[in-house]
């Protein structure tokens, strides 16, 4: 990658060792970017956090957590999912391949697909995504587990991580989206962001999607609102996140999490709910604000699909379907596309 491209992406690029490298816009750009998304974002009547904040280093942690919990049937299910796949993964990949992951995490799956990729590739490429500087910490575990392994790893938005993996050179991609966050995107911006996944995939590159599928309600409410309260530290931890980053003073004791699922629009809905009248000063993002008790920040939203629905959403947005996958129960599916 040249020294012009790395600079006009206002990146700066690390050097860990010959195998390891990765990427991050310079830290004022990811401040100022936040702060006015929170602004944007808070400074309305429908008030609402990107989900993509969840993810500092604790809430990345607090994620890794929830993804054990007997309630949380998504990780479990695609992990038994991706150990089933192994020989019919292989007839479409060959050793020209490179792994491009969106949304990394701790890599608990990635290292099943590559372990796919090592029946083929002494050396393997792999270039995980993460808005989260966990990023680093689960490439430096890989390392050991997999010591011919090459990581150039972008951490960024899924959004400007595509554009820099458009840039970087010709080799083919072997693009994966895991864990159902999918399902995070409000149907247009779902539609859009596969379009943008579409449009940087040359001919030959593959996609791997996972996607929840729509089931009982209570299994879905459970999932998002667990016994062990872990998901309500998750969801308040991006308070604490914006106190820290941006200078507010949010007192969390006047939140709590609350979860549904919305059956007319088939999502979970997350919010914080104000539990008193409240004022709120967020420094770095000049605002202060003000909330009544019983006031819904909306945090997240889990879309949930049927198959139909997947096929029409893969069909309009460039998408040919090599092979699906199912569980046993059909509580989740994985979807190997190309472009048309």
């Amino acid at each position: 990658m040249n020294k012009t491209l790395q600079k006009s992406l206002t990146y700066k690029k690390y050097v860990i060792d010959r195998n390891l490298q990765y990427f991050k816009p310079h830290s004022t750009k990811i401040e100022k970017s936040f702060a006015d998304e929170i602004y944007s974002s808070l400074n309305r009547d429908s008030k609402y956090i990107h989900p993509k904040f969840f993810y500092d280093k604790k809430g990345s942690e607090l994620f890794e957590q929830i993804c054990v919990l007997p309630e949380y049937y998504p990780t479990r299910t695609e992990i038994g999912i991706l150990k089933n796949l192994k020989s019919d993964l292989l007839k479409f990949l060959d050793d020209s391949f490179r792994l491009v992951e969106l949304g990394s995490g701790s890599s608990v799956k990635t290292r099943l697909v590559l372990d796919i990729f090592a029946q083929n590739q002494n050396k393997i490429e792999y270039f995980p995504i993460d808005i989260s500087e966990i990023l680093t910490e689960s490439s430096e575990l890989l390392q050991r587990d997999y010591p011919d392994l090459n990581i150039v790893g972008i951490i960024d938005t899924y959004e400007e991580g595509l554009e820099f993996i458009e840039k970087y050179d010709d080799k083919k991609n072997f693009i994966i989206f895991l864990g159902s966050s999918f399902g995070n995107f409000i149907p247009n911006e779902g539609k859009n962001f596969l379009q943008k996944i579409n449009s940087i995939m040359k001919n030959e590159d593959l996609f791997l999607i996972g996607l929840d599928l729509v089931k009982h309600k209570k299994i879905l409410e459970d999932a998002y609102d667990d016994s062990q309260g872990i998901t309500a530290k998750f969801n308040l931890n991006v308070l604490s996140r914006i106190n820290d980053e941006l200078d507010a003073d949010f007192v969390l004791n006047n939140f709590e999490h609350f979860a549904k699922y919305n059956d007319k629009d088939q999502r979970v809905e997350m919010y914080l709910k104000s539990l008193v009248n409240q004022s709120v000063i967020i420094s770095k993002a000049n605002l202060s604000l003000k909330l009544k008790k019983g006031e819904l920040i909306h945090t997240e939203h889990s879309h949930k699909y049927e198959i139909p629905q997947i096929k029409e959403l893969m069909d309009k947005t460039g998408f040919e379907i090599k092979q699906t996958w199912l569980d046993e129960k059909k509580h989740f599916i994985l979807i190997l596309v190309s472009k048309k």
